[in-house]
């Protein structure tokens, strides 16, 4: 699984020139599900995700998860960060999780954040999605969980 974190103030998914998901002040969470992964790995990141201190405190200095920020999530799928581009000019995505899978593990994914308290709404599996956000700091961060 490999996740892209954004702090945003604010960030929207739309599908078909309608709102899907949004949030103000949080993450935007670009998420990649690969072959392999399980529910122990969308709980991993899940937790990693929401316990990340990238956020300042009163001093300046990131310190601050997005729960103790109270702000929340907007997760999309993304089966693109999988891409394999060491051979050639065209990605090859053998190494993402089939459709089916990696659904399940994005909508796991997303009641692991909800369940530490953390909002989260998100865009639609497998639609073709416009996502609008500013970026805050910037701060950007990749996450990745590889099979053991």
């Amino acid at each position: 699984m490999k996740a892209v974190v954004q702090v945003v103030k604010n960030a929207s998914v739309s599908v078909e020139g309608t709102v899907v998901g949004r949030c103000e002040k949080g993450l935007l969470v670009y998420l990649g599900v690969a072959k392999g992964d399980s529910h122990e790995t969308a709980s991993f990141l899940a937790e990693k995700i929401g316990g990340l201190r990238i956020f300042e405190d009163a001093e300046g200095k990131m310190n601050l998860s997005v729960k103790d920020t109270g702000g929340g999530v907007l997760a999309v799928s993304q089966f693109t960060l999988l891409a394999d581009v060491r051979k050639g000019k065209r990605p090859s995505y053998s190494g993402a999780a089939d459709p089916q899978t990696a659904g399940e593990l994005y909508e796991y994914f997303m009641e692991e954040i909800r369940n530490r308290g953390i909002p989260c709404e998100s865009g639609v599996f497998q639609a073709h999605m416009e996502v609008a956000y500013t970026n805050d700091g910037p701060v950007t961060i990749i996450l990745e969980k590889a099979l053991p």
